[in-house]
């Protein structure tokens, strides 16, 4: 599962996609108390997955 912020939404979709050969399911951040994007120190807004 990667999170991200929107700026970073189509760089994680295409690192889902390079690793599990299909499109994964994207989800909004239910959560949003101290989760951050993985490529920056924003907060996440989305859950990038096929989990």
């Amino acid at each position: 599962m990667i999170y991200c912020c929107e700026e970073h939404v189509e760089l994680a979709l295409d690192v889902a996609v390079d690793e599990s050969g299909t499109f994964p399911e994207l989800n909004k951040v239910e959560n949003q108390l101290s989760t951050t994007c993985e490529y920056c120190e924003k907060q996440a807004i989305y859950m990038v997955g096929n989990e």
